[in-house]
């Protein structure tokens, strides 16, 4: 069954009668929150390595468009794969000449570059803060590509994140069950063995998406029965104007933020 047919499926028979009750808030990604000693040679890493952006006035951050890398400094409880969001993914033009650039500069290649039919070509290397990261060669979505969530029931995963997020599921190369949020996919798998982590603390910490209007998407995440761990707050001086945390039942910790009118 594909994750769509998932959904309908699922909201059929959980609330009978309620119309397009799986349509989110119609969030899109704002950042991932990823741990590192030095987040001032982290985002210089991504800068050189993924391609992210300067972010004008901000040595400690980077961004691919209009999402954004943020870096926590700070020991973490273990890298990336084993947690609930497994790995971040980036696409390039050409990934044989990024996979020499990669050995060249000494990036740690956990698995090598190999081509998978119907699909990309593919390879994983690691950060030197112990995040996974995918790296593929899909011309049709270049730049930040997916987030991979781990999770017993991947289906569900994905049911839940639609029902309170918003995008719009489809298949990546008619392959794979995921949500497309903005620019960039969300993907979840099984985990092969043993169970999985929770994403607080570890190499990636959060995922954070971002809503015009705060206050009235918290109150549609409500009545699809999800509790806030912190309800929404203003910020003094923060990145956004303000911001708010979930948790899936994948065990992601998830920020609901409010960006800055521009």
């Amino acid at each position: 069954m594909t994750c769509k047919a998932f959904i309908v499926a699922f909201f059929a028979v959980t609330f009978p009668g309620v119309a397009d009750v799986a349509h989110g808030v119609e969030a899109v990604y704002h950042h991932v929150h990823l741990a590192a000693a030095d987040p001032e040679s982290a985002a210089q890493w991504y800068i050189e390595h993924m391609g992210c952006e300067v972010m004008r006035d901000r040595a400690d951050r980077c961004q691919f468009g209009t999402m954004y890398l943020f870096f926590r400094p700070g020991p973490t409880k273990g890298g990336s794969d084993g947690s609930a969001i497994n790995h971040i993914g980036f696409s390039f033009t050409d990934l044989d000449a990024k996979m020499k650039a990669f050995e060249a500069a000494g990036v740690n290649i956990v698995t090598p570059i190999r081509d998978e039919p119907g699909l990309f070509k593919l390879a994983f290397v690691e950060d030197p803060w112990g995040t996974r990261i995918e790296v593929v060669e899909d011309p049709d979505s270049l730049g930040f590509h997916h987030i991979h969530v781990r999770f017993e029931n991947p289906a569900a995963a994905l049911t839940w994140y639609h029902t309170v997020l918003g995008g719009e599921p489809a298949m990546l190369k008619g392959r794979l069950d995921g949500l497309r949020l903005g620019n960039a996919w969300l993907l979840a798998t099984r985990q092969a063995e043993g169970q999985v982590a929770p994403s607080e603390g570890r190499a990636i910490d959060h995922l954070a998406f971002a809503v015009p209007d705060l206050e009235r998407a918290a109150t549609e995440i409500r009545e699809k029965g999800v509790q806030f761990l912190r309800e929404p707050w203003v910020l003094e001086n923060g990145p956004f104007a303000k911001a708010s945390t979930i948790m899936s039942p994948d065990g992601v910790r998830v920020e609901v933020v409010e960006p800055f009118q521009k």
